[in-house]
């Protein structure tokens, strides 16, 4: 169980870091100028983005196969109280997240995003919001 745990949090890590980064090259790529930058940030978007999908496929599978674990082997975990239910709530709002990620960087290929950079500044700030409120639902249970 501990190894799926490391794994899982491994990869949480590696899926967070797309989604605060990402959201920084739009904003780089709005406020650019030159064609050249832009197209370099098309491209640095469209690895990372490939990154991110990796990371955040292997903390959804890892944290879906842990929490098998805890079903089959102490299931009186999951009841603890709402807070499970709640981080699995905020864990599908970072996949909407994520997808978004996903249409933006297509729109910014084909030159079609028109998001300020003043938006794409409030947009990242999002994940922040909910890996906080992940964690501390995850380390406090509060509910």
């Amino acid at each position: 169980m501990l190894w799926l745990k490391a794994f899982h949090i491994i990869f949480v890590v590696t899926w967070f870091a797309g989604l605060f980064y990402l959201p920084r090259l739009f904003v780089y790529h709005v406020e650019a100028s030159e064609p050249m930058i832009r197209e370099r940030l098309k491209i640095m978007q469209r690895r990372l983005l490939m990154i991110t999908h990796v990371g955040g496929a292997l903390a959804v599978a890892f944290g879906i196969v842990l929490m098998l674990w805890w079903l089959r082997n102490a299931p009186e975990y999951l009841h603890q109280g709402l807070w499970f239910h709640l981080k699995l709530l905020l864990v599908a709002g970072l996949i909407g997240y994520h997808a978004m990620l996903a249409r933006m960087v297509g729109q910014f290929a084909d030159d079609r995003c028109t998001r300020s950079s003043r938006w794409l500044r409030l947009f990242n700030e999002i994940p922040a919001l909910l890996l906080i409120g992940i964690v501390i639902l995850v380390v406090v249970k509060p509910f």
